[in-house]
């Protein structure tokens, strides 16, 4: 018997964090509310590949992905979604993106209590970064991999 197809998406959220503020993102779309800089991985993309263009094309900033805060996998009836959450930092002082264009309207550091006060998409953001500003688990990148890369012992 022939399984049946499952179709899965696959989404990247970056978690920037600059000192004791992070990134977030003014939407162009989802009632142009703010955000982590997120997407969907596209075909033949890696979660950090997609990562770094997110953040880049969202933030106009580049970034280290530098672990992971936590894999989310949800099921449902019409399919899978899958998200990965990532901790990241600027490799640089590249300014961020300030002018509107088909990706974020802009972008801006906030530390928690101007987080706070933002119209934002989810309650996850909160979530999300109080649990690293508390100093949460972050797993090293090494827990990422491609199918048939050796296992090393660090």
């Amino acid at each position: 018997m022939m399984r049946k197809y499952i179709p899965t998406w696959f989404f990247v959220l970056v978690v920037v964090r600059h000192a004791n503020r992070f990134l977030l993102i003014h939407e162009c779309k989802h009632g142009q509310l703010w955000y982590l800089p997120a997407g969907k991985v596209e075909l033949g993309e890696n979660f950090i590949a997609a990562a770094r263009r997110e953040t880049l094309e969202e933030a106009g900033i580049p970034v280290k992905v530098n672990g992971i805060i936590r894999l989310e996998h949800s099921p449902s009836p019409v399919g899978t979604r899958v998200r990965l959450i990532v901790a990241a930092t600027p490799t640089d002082d590249t300014p961020l993106k300030s002018e509107p264009d088909s990706e974020s309207l802009e972008a801006g550091w906030f530390t928690m209590e101007e987080i706070n006060k933002l119209p934002l998409r989810g309650h996850d953001v909160l979530d999300i970064f109080s649990y690293v500003e508390s100093g949460g688990s972050i797993a090293p990148m090494t827990f990422l991999s491609s199918e048939g890369v050796p296992f090393l012992n660090v």
